[in-house]
Protein backbone atom coordinates (compact mmCIF):
# COMPACT_ATOMS: atom_id res chain seq x y z
CA UNK A 1 0.00 0.00 0.00
CA UNK A 2 2.11 2.39 -1.17
CA UNK A 3 2.93 4.93 -4.01
CA UNK A 4 0.73 7.64 -2.70
CA UNK A 5 0.68 10.74 -5.16
CA UNK A 6 -0.67 13.85 -4.77
CA UNK A 7 -0.96 16.87 -1.82
CA UNK A 8 -0.73 15.73 1.88
CA UNK A 9 -4.27 15.33 2.08
CA UNK A 10 -4.73 13.80 -1.15
CA UNK A 11 -2.13 11.02 0.42
CA UNK A 12 -3.32 10.73 3.70
CA UNK A 13 -6.76 9.95 2.05
CA UNK A 14 -5.66 7.23 -0.25
CA UNK A 15 -3.91 5.56 2.98
CA UNK A 16 -7.39 5.80 4.91
CA UNK A 17 -8.85 3.62 1.53
CA UNK A 18 -6.29 1.14 0.93
CA UNK A 19 -5.85 0.94 5.00
CA UNK A 20 -9.61 -0.45 5.36
CA UNK A 21 -9.36 -2.17 2.67
CA UNK A 22 -10.78 -5.53 4.14
CA UNK A 23 -13.22 -3.62 6.17
CA UNK A 24 -14.63 -2.20 2.91
CA UNK A 25 -14.85 -6.00 1.07
CA UNK A 26 -16.33 -7.11 4.34
CA UNK A 27 -18.90 -4.54 4.83
CA UNK A 28 -22.29 -4.04 2.51
CA UNK A 29 -22.67 -0.45 0.81
CA UNK A 30 -18.87 0.28 0.70
CA UNK A 31 -16.50 0.26 -1.83
CA UNK A 32 -13.17 1.33 -2.77
CA UNK A 33 -13.12 4.33 -4.08
CA UNK A 34 -9.87 4.64 -5.01
CA UNK A 35 -9.04 8.31 -3.47
CA UNK A 36 -11.37 7.71 -0.62
CA UNK A 37 -13.86 5.51 1.20
CA UNK A 38 -16.81 5.24 -0.70
CA UNK A 39 -20.51 3.94 -0.20
CA UNK A 40 -22.53 2.58 -2.89
CA UNK A 41 -25.89 1.86 -1.04
CA UNK A 42 -26.86 5.17 1.36
CA UNK A 43 -29.88 2.62 2.38
CA UNK A 44 -27.67 -0.53 3.55
CA UNK A 45 -24.84 1.45 4.61
CA UNK A 46 -26.72 3.80 7.33
CA UNK A 47 -26.43 7.38 7.47
CA UNK A 48 -24.71 7.19 10.85
CA UNK A 49 -21.91 5.16 9.31
CA UNK A 50 -21.69 7.57 6.48
CA UNK A 51 -21.65 10.66 9.01
CA UNK A 52 -18.07 8.78 10.42
CA UNK A 53 -16.74 8.45 7.48
CA UNK A 54 -17.26 12.02 6.66
CA UNK A 55 -16.30 12.93 10.52
CA UNK A 56 -12.55 10.99 10.06
CA UNK A 57 -12.47 11.93 6.60
CA UNK A 58 -13.67 15.06 5.57
CA UNK A 59 -15.14 13.63 2.43
CA UNK A 60 -16.52 10.28 1.06
CA UNK A 61 -17.60 8.81 -2.50
CA UNK A 62 -20.82 7.58 -3.81
CA UNK A 63 -20.95 5.24 -6.66
CA UNK A 64 -23.66 4.06 -8.68
CA UNK A 65 -26.47 5.40 -5.92
CA UNK A 66 -30.30 5.84 -7.57
CA UNK A 67 -31.17 9.50 -8.28
CA UNK A 68 -33.94 8.99 -5.15
CA UNK A 69 -31.25 7.88 -2.55
CA UNK A 70 -29.19 11.22 -4.49
CA UNK A 71 -31.93 13.56 -3.05
CA UNK A 72 -32.07 12.27 0.31
CA UNK A 73 -28.36 12.17 0.31
CA UNK A 74 -27.99 15.69 -0.94
CA UNK A 75 -30.76 16.71 2.29
CA UNK A 76 -28.35 15.21 4.65
CA UNK A 77 -25.26 16.38 3.82
CA UNK A 78 -26.46 19.83 3.32
CA UNK A 79 -28.15 19.70 7.27
CA UNK A 80 -24.20 18.98 8.03
CA UNK A 81 -22.35 21.84 6.28
CA UNK A 82 -21.50 19.07 3.19
CA UNK A 83 -22.52 19.24 -0.52
CA UNK A 84 -22.65 16.18 -3.07
CA UNK A 85 -20.85 17.20 -6.70
CA UNK A 86 -21.98 14.60 -9.18
CA UNK A 87 -21.10 12.87 -12.49
CA UNK A 88 -23.33 11.41 -15.24
CA UNK A 89 -22.63 7.56 -15.58
CA UNK A 90 -21.80 5.97 -18.97
CA UNK A 91 -22.37 2.64 -18.58
CA UNK A 92 -22.09 -0.70 -21.29
CA UNK A 93 -22.56 -4.29 -20.84
CA UNK A 94 -19.48 -6.29 -22.07
CA UNK A 95 -21.69 -6.89 -26.03
CA UNK A 96 -22.44 -3.49 -26.58
CA UNK A 97 -18.97 -2.14 -25.78
CA UNK A 98 -16.50 -4.20 -26.99
CA UNK A 99 -18.36 -3.97 -30.50
CA UNK A 100 -17.69 -0.50 -30.65
CA UNK A 101 -14.20 -1.12 -28.98
CA UNK A 102 -12.59 -3.77 -30.86
CA UNK A 103 -12.46 -2.00 -34.31
CA UNK A 104 -10.81 1.11 -32.89
CA UNK A 105 -8.48 -1.28 -30.92
CA UNK A 106 -7.61 -3.33 -34.58
CA UNK A 107 -6.72 -0.49 -36.33
CA UNK A 108 -3.11 -0.41 -33.82
CA UNK A 109 -0.83 1.97 -32.19
CA UNK A 110 0.66 4.77 -34.21
CA UNK A 111 3.64 3.77 -35.22
CA UNK A 112 5.47 6.39 -32.60
CA UNK A 113 3.80 4.78 -29.88
CA UNK A 114 4.24 1.38 -27.85
CA UNK A 115 2.12 0.24 -24.87
CA UNK A 116 3.93 -0.61 -21.55
CA UNK A 117 3.48 -4.19 -21.27
CA UNK A 118 5.68 -4.96 -18.30
CA UNK A 119 3.68 -5.20 -14.42
CA UNK A 120 3.38 -2.27 -12.60
CA UNK A 121 4.69 -1.96 -9.38
CA UNK A 122 3.18 0.49 -6.51
CA UNK A 123 6.77 2.60 -6.51
CA UNK A 124 8.68 1.78 -9.70
CA UNK A 125 9.26 3.84 -11.89
CA UNK A 126 6.63 3.49 -15.13
CA UNK A 127 3.84 3.82 -12.33
CA UNK A 128 5.40 7.36 -10.65
CA UNK A 129 5.58 8.62 -14.61
CA UNK A 130 2.16 7.65 -15.58
CA UNK A 131 1.35 8.99 -12.29
CA UNK A 132 2.99 12.32 -13.32
CA UNK A 133 1.65 12.59 -16.44
CA UNK A 134 -2.32 11.95 -15.15
CA UNK A 135 -1.63 14.82 -12.23
CA UNK A 136 0.05 17.33 -15.39
CA UNK A 137 -3.02 16.55 -17.18
CA UNK A 138 -5.20 17.39 -14.26
CA UNK A 139 -6.42 14.29 -13.08
CA UNK A 140 -5.56 13.28 -9.71
CA UNK A 141 -3.79 9.99 -9.78
CA UNK A 142 -4.33 7.07 -8.05
CA UNK A 143 -1.79 5.36 -5.78
CA UNK A 144 0.76 3.14 -7.07
CA UNK A 145 -0.66 0.47 -5.22
CA UNK A 146 -4.10 0.81 -6.66
CA UNK A 147 -2.76 1.39 -10.38
CA UNK A 148 -0.87 -1.93 -10.07
CA UNK A 149 -3.29 -4.09 -9.06
CA UNK A 150 -1.83 -4.62 -5.16
CA UNK A 151 -4.90 -3.24 -3.60
CA UNK A 152 -7.52 -5.52 -6.02
CA UNK A 153 -7.84 -6.35 -9.73
CA UNK A 154 -7.22 -3.38 -11.38
CA UNK A 155 -5.64 -3.32 -14.78
CA UNK A 156 -3.90 0.62 -15.80
CA UNK A 157 -3.05 0.81 -19.94
CA UNK A 158 -0.41 3.27 -21.31
CA UNK A 159 1.00 4.09 -24.50
CA UNK A 160 4.74 5.30 -24.38
CA UNK A 161 7.20 7.23 -27.02
CA UNK A 162 10.47 6.46 -28.03
CA UNK A 163 12.01 8.27 -25.06
CA UNK A 164 9.85 6.34 -22.16
CA UNK A 165 7.51 9.17 -22.61
CA UNK A 166 4.13 8.81 -21.03
CA UNK A 167 1.75 9.82 -24.01
CA UNK A 168 -1.55 8.22 -23.15
CA UNK A 169 -2.79 6.03 -20.04
CA UNK A 170 -6.14 4.90 -18.03
CA UNK A 171 -7.29 2.51 -15.30
CA UNK A 172 -10.06 -0.12 -14.46
CA UNK A 173 -11.00 -1.63 -11.37
CA UNK A 174 -13.33 -3.82 -9.94
CA UNK A 175 -14.15 -1.01 -6.86
CA UNK A 176 -17.47 -3.11 -5.62
CA UNK A 177 -17.96 -5.86 -2.83
CA UNK A 178 -19.52 -9.23 -3.14
CA UNK A 179 -22.69 -7.81 -1.48
CA UNK A 180 -22.81 -5.31 -3.72
CA UNK A 181 -25.48 -5.40 -6.86
CA UNK A 182 -22.71 -3.70 -8.68
CA UNK A 183 -20.01 -6.38 -7.96
CA UNK A 184 -19.07 -7.29 -11.33
CA UNK A 185 -19.09 -3.49 -13.00
CA UNK A 186 -15.53 -2.32 -13.50
CA UNK A 187 -15.20 1.50 -12.91
CA UNK A 188 -12.98 2.96 -15.85
CA UNK A 189 -11.33 6.41 -15.66
CA UNK A 190 -8.18 8.28 -14.81
CA UNK A 191 -7.96 9.20 -19.22
CA UNK A 192 -5.18 10.99 -19.40
CA UNK A 193 -3.23 12.34 -22.88
CA UNK A 194 0.04 14.51 -22.55
CA UNK A 195 -0.41 17.80 -23.79
CA UNK A 196 1.84 17.08 -26.58
CA UNK A 197 0.32 14.36 -28.13
CA UNK A 198 -3.08 15.67 -27.99
CA UNK A 199 -4.98 15.95 -31.15
CA UNK A 200 -4.11 12.84 -32.36
CA UNK A 201 -7.07 10.64 -31.45
CA UNK A 202 -5.48 9.17 -28.69
CA UNK A 203 -8.30 9.54 -26.05
CA UNK A 204 -10.67 7.23 -27.47
CA UNK A 205 -7.93 4.70 -28.03
CA UNK A 206 -6.70 4.53 -24.62
CA UNK A 207 -10.21 4.01 -23.39
CA UNK A 208 -10.94 1.89 -25.71
CA UNK A 209 -7.70 -0.17 -24.99
CA UNK A 210 -8.74 0.21 -21.25
CA UNK A 211 -12.36 -0.86 -21.67
CA UNK A 212 -11.46 -4.26 -23.70
CA UNK A 213 -9.16 -5.28 -20.95
CA UNK A 214 -11.56 -4.84 -18.38
CA UNK A 215 -13.78 -6.92 -19.80
CA UNK A 216 -10.70 -9.46 -20.84
CA UNK A 217 -8.43 -9.40 -17.80
CA UNK A 218 -10.77 -8.70 -15.42
CA UNK A 219 -13.90 -10.49 -15.91
CA UNK A 220 -15.90 -7.69 -15.53
CA UNK A 221 -20.11 -8.00 -16.88
CA UNK A 222 -20.35 -4.22 -17.26
CA UNK A 223 -17.93 -0.92 -17.68
CA UNK A 224 -18.71 2.06 -16.14
CA UNK A 225 -17.12 5.94 -16.45
CA UNK A 226 -17.85 9.21 -15.11
CA UNK A 227 -18.25 12.45 -16.58
CA UNK A 228 -19.36 15.91 -15.84
CA UNK A 229 -22.50 17.05 -17.48
CA UNK A 230 -20.56 20.16 -18.91
CA UNK A 231 -17.50 17.62 -20.43
CA UNK A 232 -18.51 17.26 -24.33
CA UNK A 233 -14.79 15.68 -25.21
CA UNK A 234 -15.41 13.19 -22.93
CA UNK A 235 -19.10 12.51 -22.98
CA UNK A 236 -18.29 12.04 -27.15
CA UNK A 237 -15.05 9.48 -26.20
CA UNK A 238 -16.88 7.27 -23.96
CA UNK A 239 -20.08 7.30 -26.24
CA UNK A 240 -17.33 6.34 -29.17
CA UNK A 241 -16.70 3.37 -27.19
CA UNK A 242 -20.00 2.24 -26.61
CA UNK A 243 -20.85 3.42 -23.32
CA UNK A 244 -24.51 5.46 -23.01
CA UNK A 245 -25.98 7.90 -19.95
CA UNK A 246 -27.30 6.02 -17.15
CA UNK A 247 -29.78 8.90 -15.83
CA UNK A 248 -31.10 6.40 -13.53
CA UNK A 249 -27.60 6.49 -11.32
CA UNK A 250 -25.49 8.99 -9.97
CA UNK A 251 -22.27 9.14 -8.93
CA UNK A 252 -20.53 11.94 -6.86
CA UNK A 253 -18.34 13.48 -4.41
CA UNK A 254 -19.20 14.73 -0.85
CA UNK A 255 -17.25 17.48 1.00
CA UNK A 256 -17.21 20.63 2.72
CA UNK A 257 -19.56 22.99 1.57
CA UNK A 258 -16.61 25.63 0.99
CA UNK A 259 -14.22 23.05 -0.33
CA UNK A 260 -13.03 23.01 -3.57
CA UNK A 261 -13.53 20.74 -6.12
CA UNK A 262 -11.62 17.54 -5.55
CA UNK A 263 -11.23 16.35 -9.07
CA UNK A 264 -12.72 17.19 -12.47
Amino acid sequence: MVGFFGTDSQKSLQGLAETSAAEIAATPGLFQAGRSMGCDDPDVLGWERIEAILERDGVCGFRLITTDQTERLRAQLQKRGFRLDTWNVFLADSETALTACLPIVETGLPPDLAELDAPLTPEGEATGRIQAMMAAAGIVPFSGSMLSGDIGPAVTVALADASGGIAASAHAYLPHNVASRHRKHAWGGLVAVDESHRGRGLGRLINALMVTRAFRDLGASHVYELVSASNDVSRRMVESCGLRHAPELVCGFALLSEAGRFTR
